[in-house]
């Protein structure tokens, strides 16, 4: 599997973020450099299982719309009578 990497801006708001929660849930700040080698970490120990559960989230929602798909194609079959040539 490819490398979990965010953007600048996105990277920015993720440590932003870790910061917050450094700060208020634990009363602890935390720097933004430690903020990022902690993102990296969990980007790269358990990102992999958030990415697998999104692709298998996605499979469930494709299945479900082909499901839909071959049932409004059913709805649009047509009755079939039968007809002897010659009658």
């Amino acid at each position: 599997m490819k490398k979990i990497e965010f953007s600048k801006e996105a990277k920015a708001t993720i440590v932003s973020s870790i910061r917050g929660y450094f700060e208020t849930e634990l009363d602890q700040p935390i720097g933004a450099l430690p903020a990022e080698f902690l993102l990296d970490f969990f980007a790269e120990e358990i990102g992999a299982h958030y990415y697998n559960q999104g692709l298998r989230d996605a499979h469930a929602a494709l299945l479900r719309k082909m499901e839909d798909l071959a049932e409004d194609i059913y709805l649009m079959e047509r009755d079939e009578k039968s007809k002897t040539v010659g009658q």
